[in-house]
């Protein structure tokens, strides 16, 4: 059985799929970028702006589902330039203080709306 968890605390889907799914006793979030769900419009700013509002959207994403970032397994991290890898880290960093999730970073050529980075993650329920 699976659930289908949205919120307007996050940005709404731009594309045939869900914020997040619950099945199993784990959150499955889609990948988020740097939307203001109150605008719908990219975030301007650099990439520890568009980082800080990424993780925000999955914050409330999670919130909506009853689990929390403290809860977060994995996060697979999405940069259109490793060279921004420092400075998102240190906004990440601020997330995730204690027992950090398993994370994989990777660039890319290139990110919906040509926004600087994508996160998704899978948490616990």
């Amino acid at each position: 059985m699976r659930e289908v968890i949205s919120t307007d605390q996050a940005p709404q889907a731009i594309g045939p799929y869900s914020q997040a799914i619950r099945a199993q006793g784990l959150i499955f979030t889609s990948g988020q970028v740097a939307i203001d769900p109150a605008t719908q419009q990219v975030v301007a700013g650099d990439i520890s702006a568009q980082t800080d509002r990424v993780l925000k959207n999955l914050a409330a994403i999670l919130q909506a589902s009853g689990s929390s970032m403290e809860k977060v397994l994995r996060c697979t991290v999405f940069l259109k330039n490793m060279a921004d890898f420092a400075a998102m880290n240190e906004v990440y960093g601020r997330y995730f203080q204690q027992a950090p999730p398993a994370r994989s970073t990777v660039e890319v050529a290139r990110l919906p709306k040509d926004v600087l980075v994508e996160i998704d993650v899978i948490a616990l329920a």
